[in-house]
């Protein structure tokens, strides 16, 4: 398992550190990514480089823009063309397509002349270009639209149709079921296309419908906030100004423009009283009071006293934090286990 880094920034440049606050990747781009699947990306000369845990970068060629590594392959875009990478930075699949998208199940979705198909890791297609829109392969079931505007269906690794086009709009299987849009409402299929739960909840803008977070997903009705378990049950009836996906077993919602936690049967653990909050995470979340931001646990009890100006929620151990202007990371005791020694005049980046 790959150790965790964390990205640091001294004199306006970013490197990272990991878990014990040791600097592995010595501060020196202007412009570096946070670590996914054992990889970052930086900017050099203009240009995206993906770098390595080893603060190896590959820079065999250098890219307008790189996606991230799935399935050990991450699609890249030169010029105006598209193709993908391995982890060594060797190019795999030629850059060909018009637009692509992460690999999923072995099969990656690609554009070809406006219309969309899916290739292997080898580059070959597996599913000839034929779509105005493919989504990614889970449960080995795809989303795919065949004409703009239409119904959306979903087909199988070799390209039949297996749940017919009846839906607005569709998203990739979570599991065994998926989130379906129809007359402008949002449901839960299962794999044979079956409901679920019928569409009922609001579909809001910039609102992905159905992202299942611990088995619950968030509904809208009427602006109103509640959960739905994947099982179709209503665990919680929209009641909420505003509610965060589930995370370690609990839920932020926003009543009387106050921020509390509920836990996965929808009970209200910690009462709507601070200003602002994140979700929880290694037992903690972070939460406002006044203009200040600490941490409580799932009891609501304060671990960490308000003293910062603005923080992350913990990740690996340890939470990102500024105070005073100034970047620091503290572990699940509130010590602190680096700290920036000097920040130039700039835009903080999160």
């Amino acid at each position: 398992m790959d150790t965790p880094l964390f990205r640091i920034r001294e004199k306006g440049k970013f490197g990272f550190i990991n878990q014990a606050g040791e600097v592995v990747i010595e501060p020196q781009y202007l412009e570096a990514e946070d670590f996914h699947n054992g990889f970052s990306k930086v900017r050099l000369n203009n240009k995206l480089v993906p770098l390595d845990n080893l603060g190896r970068l590959l820079m065999k060629n250098l890219y307008n823009s790189i996606g991230d590594y799935e399935e050990h392959l991450a699609k890249v875009q030169l010029v105006n063309k598209w193709g993908y990478i391995d982890e060594r930075g060797s190019i795999v699949v030629d850059i060909q397509f018009d637009a692509a998208k992460n690999f999923s199940e072995g099969l990656a979705a690609v554009c070809v002349d406006d219309k969309w198909g899916y290739i292997n890791q080898k580059g070959e297609f597996v599913i000839e270009p034929q779509f105005v829109q493919a989504g990614e392969f889970k449960n080995a079931l795809a989303p795919i639209s065949y004409e703009i505007g239409g119904p959306t269906a979903f087909i199988d690794p070799s390209g039949k149709e297996k749940i017919k086009a009846i839906f607005e709009e569709a998203y990739p299987f979570q599991g065994e079921i998926a989130t379906v849009v129809k007359n402008g409402r949002w449901g839960f299929i299962d794999t044979k296309g079956d409901f679920v739960i019928r569409p009922q909840f609001d579909v809001e803008e910039e609102f992905i419908p159905g992202e299942i977070y611990e088995d619950l997903s968030i509904i809208i009705v009427n602006k109103a906030y509640g959960f739905v378990n994947t099982k179709g049950k209503v665990i919680v009836e929209p009641c909420y100004e505003y509610a965060g996906d589930f995370n370690d077993g609990f839920a932020l919602f926003k009543q009387n423009g106050k921020y509390g936690y509920l836990n996965t049967q929808g009970k209200e653990v910690i009462p709507a009283q601070y200003n602002d909050a994140a979700f929880f995470a290694n037992g903690l979340a972070p939460v406002k009071q006044d203009d200040q931001w600490g941490f409580i646990n799932s009891s609501g009890e304060i671990k960490i006293p308000f003293q910062f100006d603005q923080v992350t929620p913990f990740k690996s151990g340890l939470s990102s934090v500024i105070k005073d202007s100034k970047w620091s990371y503290i572990d699940t005791t509130g010590k602190e286990i680096w700290r920036e020694k000097e920040v130039e005049d700039q835009v903080i980046v999160h």
